[in-house]
């Protein structure tokens, strides 16, 4: 096996690990919001005081791997989040609970975009979807077999234990990653020359320098602001899953413990076929087609889907229906989601990690939108269904602006820049 698909494995496991340790809150949220005294919008600024930080780090952490590399900016980042996972069972009122979530976010932040920079290093533009889609397939396991993990833990030991012992997890990762991988191929020893060759034969592969993004041409380009636009109003549906899930299945849809154990799974294993499916098929798309074809189709499609399945959810009172109509549009949208990072490294090139960072802020900005308007509309509505309507409208939108992103157009450099300004005229300095 090549050791770029050694780096693989590696990323699936910290992407499995990631969301286990999100998901876990997800999966107490009942029992802590009883034990501590939280009210529904209570606990949407607890999810969303993780959201919040998180979107705040995203730039810099994804751009320090741009600068610094990604062995130690990404051990760095796990061994954060790990110590306040495990800080999270020992909070004791609200006020607690809600800096350790503020804190743990700041860990998380630039583990993806990060994780898609070491693709870009270590991938050939053929192959970047189909990667993605396994790291992000991993996150959909992670979330799938958490209640199998949580549940258990929580009968036996308490809510508290089950962040006590996922804390370690991301710890044992660091260390194996951190000793065996290295930044770009040609530093891995071991790495074949074969190997070497075949992806420097990909002009992307060529410039594996550490690069600080232009933020002065960003700003100004309009395919960036697409791509950050779609990735919030997606967010607003995504984010859902992974926040309020279990407590709309046992609130809202009247689901016993036991019953949540066994079919709250489901969304999240869908989501991780949606996920191989959805990067297998981009890159067939775009090898037969081209990029516009290829990254435009899945996504968009995807979207739409997922944005008629929570619509159908909102008006469906049965639980087992509710979750296959969950299951359903969390597969379809999970179809878009290693398009939508493939898409940034065709778009970002040297600059992968910032760009990557740019729009999973931008997500997480309406990752935390919908954890608090959540919680907001339950309280004043008295409903679990009408959160669902707002989502599924915000999925619609980001469908759409899908079909404007244009995965051929990369984000120019700043001396690229310069060299197109009239005469006379003031070139723009890289950030």
């Amino acid at each position: 096996m090549k050791n770029r698909h050694w780096v693989l494995v590696l990323l699936f496991f910290l992407s499995m690990i990631t969301y286990i340790d999100r998901v876990c809150i997800s999966v107490a949220g009942p029992l802590m919001q009883q034990e501590l005294g939280l009210t529904p919008t209570m606990w949407g600024w607890v999810v969303g005081a993780f959201t919040i930080s998180y979107a705040l780090f995203e730039i810099p952490t994804g751009a320090m791997g741009d600068r610094y590399g990604s062995r130690s900016t990404l051990s760095r980042i796990v061994l954060w989040w790990s110590f306040f996972t495990a800080a999270t069972g020992a909070v004791s009122n609200f006020a607690v609970l809600l800096g350790t979530r503020f804190l743990f976010g700041i860990g998380e932040a630039g583990a993806y975009p990060n994780a898609s920079s070491t693709i870009s290093r270590w991938f050939p533009k053929a192959q970047r979807a189909r990667a993605s889609s396994v790291v992000w397939g991993a996150s959909r396991l992670g979330g799938a077999i958490s209640p199998f993990l949580v549940i258990p833990i929580q009968v036996a030991y308490g809510w508290r234990m089950s962040f006590y012992i996922f804390g370690c997890l991301g710890v044992v990762w660091v260390a194996v990653w951190y000793f065996w991988f290295r930044d770009t191929p040609a530093e891995k020893a071991g790495t074949s020359q074969e190997e070497i060759a075949e992806m420097a034969g990909d002009s992307d592969q060529a410039d594996t320098g550490h690069h600080k993004l232009p933020w002065a041409v960003a700003l100004r380009n309009k395919n960036y602001w697409t791509i950050l636009l779609m990735y919030h109003t997606y967010c607003w549906g995504s984010y859902f899953y992974l926040s309020w899930l279990h407590t709309f299945l046992v609130k809202g849809r009247g689901m016993s413990q036991d019953q949540m154990k066994s079919l709250s799974a489901l969304p999240f294993l869908v989501g991780f076929c949606g996920n191989i499916f959805g990067g297998f098929l981009s890159d067939y798309l775009s090898r037969r087609y081209g990029l516009k074809i290829g990254r435009r189709t899945v996504g968009a499609s995807g979207l739409a889907l997922s944005g008629v399945c929570m619509m159908w959810t909102s008006y469906t009172a049965d639980p087992v229906w509710s979750i296959i109509l969950l299951a359903l549009g969390y597969g379809a949208m999970d179809c878009m989601l290693p398009v939508s990072w493939a898409v940034c490294l065709d778009v970002g090139k040297r600059y992968a990690g910032a760009l990557s960072g740019s729009m999973n802020m931008a997500g997480q900005l309406g990752s935390f939108g919908s954890s608090v308007a959540f919680g907001y509309i339950v309280d004043y509505y008295q409903s679990y269904d009408l959160p669902l309507r707002c989502f599924s409208v915000m999925l619609f939108v980001s469908a759409y602006l899908f079909t404007r992103i244009d995965p051929t157009q990369e984000l120019p450099r700043a001396e690229e820049t310069a060299h197109r300004l009239p005469a006379g005229a003031v070139p723009v300095a890289a950030s």
